[in-house]
Parts: C-alpha cells; sequence; structure tokens
C-alpha cells in the first residue's frame, strides 16, 4: 500500500500516514509560469496499491486540476489501483439542476476523476447521497457522525441536548445524531432567495431552556448557521452549538461566527484550517484522520467499511 498527498491537505495526509505507520510516497508537484500543473512520482509504484489524499477545496479548480494530474500520471506510472481519497468534495453541492440551462457539476468531476485513472473513490459526507451515484466506479462515503457523537458525549453529556437540523434537507443526518444520542430533535424552517443567503421562518420543536446543537455537512458563508443560533436564542435556548464536517468558511464566514450567539462550531479537518480559523474563540476543529486512516486499510485489505458505522 502507498499513500501520496497533494497539496490541499498535508496535514491531514501525514496524520493518516502516521496512524497507519506509513511514509507519503515522494511525489514533485510544481507548477509553471503560467500555472500549469506538472507531477512527477519519485517513487516506484508499479503494482502498487495506491491512496491519493486530495480535498478539492478553495482554490477549488486548482486542486481539483492537481488531483487529476497525479491520478494520470499514477495510471501511467502502473498503479495496481489507484483510490482517490477526497475528503471534501468539491462541486458537491451542484448535484442537480435546480433551474433550466444549469450543469450539474458534481456529475462532470465525478468522471473527469474517473477517465483521469482512479479505480475507487472515498470521501466524507457527500452533500447528498445521489453523489455517490455520479461515479460508474466503487465509492465509499464515511460518515463523521461517530466522531461527532464521541466529542458531543465528551463535552455535553450532562446537558439537556436537542439535536437541531439547520433545514429540512439535512433532518436525515440530524436524525441519525439524535438516535445515538438518544435525545430529542428540532428543525428550522427556512426560505433560501439565493445561494448564501436564508430567512429562518419556524422553530419546529421545544428548544426552551434546553442545549442546541445544530448539525450540518457544510459551513460556508455560515448566515445559515448564525441565523438559526439567534433564531434559537430568541426562542430561549439555553446555548447552541454547531458540529458541521466540511468548515469551507468564505468571505466574512469566520468573522460573523466569532460575533454570533454560537457557543462553539466544531469542524473536522477534511479541510485545512486557515489561521483565522485557529485564531477563532469559538472554532474548534477535531481530526478525522484515524476514520480514514481505518477505512484505506480496510480498502487496502478487502475488508467491510461500512462496518465502521455498525
Amino acid at each position: 500500500m502507498k499513500l501520496l498527498s497533494c497539496n490541499s491537505n498535508r496535514p491531514l495526509a501525514e496524520a493518516i500516514g502516521g496512524y497507519l505507520n506509513l511514509e507519503l510516497t515522494k511525489a514533485s508537484i510544481k507548477r509553471f509560469n503560467d500555472m500549469e500543473i506538472f507531477v512527477e512520482i519519485l517513487d516506484n509504484v508499479r503494482g502498487k496499491d495506491i491512496f491519493v489524499i486530495q480535498s478539492t477545496c478553495y482554490p477549488a479548480n486548482d486542486n481539483l486540476m492537481e488531483l487529476l494530474v497525479t491520478l494520470d500520471a499514477l495510471r501511467r506510472a502502473s498503479g495496481r489501483r489507484i483510490t482517490a481519497v477526497i475528503p471534501y468534495y468539491g462541486y458537491g453541492r451542484q448535484d442537480r439542476k435546480v433551474v433550466p440551462r444549469t450543469p450539474i457539476s458534481a456529475k462532470l468531476v465525478a468522471n473527469l476523476i474517473t477517465t483521469a485513472g482512479a479505480n475507487r473513490v472515498l470521501s466524507v459526507d457527500f452533500h447528498t447521497g445521489q453523489i455517490q451515484g455520479f461515479f460508474d466506479i466503487p465509492t465509499d462515503n464515511l460518515f463523521a457522525q461517530p466522531v461527532f457523537i464521541n466529542d458531543i458525549r465528551k463535552n455535553l453529556g450532562a446537558e439537556d441536548v436537542v439535536v437541531i437540523s439547520p433545514d429540512i434537507g439535512g433532518i436525515g443526518r440530524a436524525r441519525a445524531h439524535a438516535k445515538n444520542l438518544n435525545c430529542d430533535l428540532a428543525v428550522i424552517d427556512k426560505r433560501r432567495e439565493k445561494a448564501g443567503e436564508s430567512e429562518v421562518m419556524n422553530i419546529i420543536g421545544d428548544v426552551r431552556g434546553r442545549t442546541c446543537i445544530l448539525v450540518d455537512d457544510i459551513v460556508d458563508t455560515a448566515g445559515t448557521l448564525c441565523n438559526a443560533a439567534e433564531a434559537l436564542m430568541r426562542a430561549d435556548a439555553k446555548s447552541v452549538s454547531a458540529y458541521v464536517t466540511h468548515g469551507v468558511l468564505t468571505g466574512g464566514a469566520v468573522a460573523r461566527i466569532t460575533t454570533s450567539p454560537l457557543k462553539e462550531l466544531v469542524i473536522t479537518d477534511t479541510i485545512a484550517a486557515t489561521d483565522a480559523v485557529r485564531l477563532a474563540p469559538n472554532i474548534r476543529q477535531i481530526t478525522i484522520a484515524p476514520l480514514l486512516a481505518e477505512a484505506i486499510l480496510r480498502i487496502s485489505e478487502d475488508r467491510s467499511v461500512s462496518s465502521l458505522f455498525a
């Protein structure tokens, strides 16, 4: 088995390598003066089971192209099986046509990854489950839920907790957390007039005097989370925390969170933390390296991955 890291999230790749007691495969990933990407694999990978770790986060196009060129280089170097480990799958929110004459970019990216040479894909918390069907190769979608459940029990075990879905679409994810925590579920009814902007309409469920935990897969501008936190506090919630898998956090998101009623935002390291995220007093990052490492090991040994969540 070989591990290779591109440039989007090397700390996560090194943590996975440490868990598996494997050094990262040596590779040179450079850019020409016109920013073309050039990849050279410096170790022999012929006949190897290779796992390429790369989140397609900001800058999404550069990181995606870096992944594609690396996959092509490994395929031409006669790798036996190449697994694209994509902790954060960029373009995942473009998973359907919401208005006429628009692309389904999540499917396009899946086609590109397959054509470039991936034999398998491993990711964490796809934006929607249907993205698995966009790939014509075996695809494993891991869930950050076990990591979050352990953290919630450790930090909020004695609290009267209610899990909150920030929108109707996230009820399934929130219900799974509530079931594991053996607590109640509530839902935010929101209206989104356009991308990046939302308005809370109603809170469905009892939150008065209770510790509220918002659960979601992606936080980008943080508008939805902050609006939800404000609405919950107006409804006399005791406190509001949020657990979100992918901390995209663009624009003024970090500043918005630090000035919001959110007691804490907990994100995973599927996306490398910026300096602003590390310095924010109410944002905390926890690692999913052991979860990814265990999945990689099981794939390499042809063992069950789904049993991780049984």
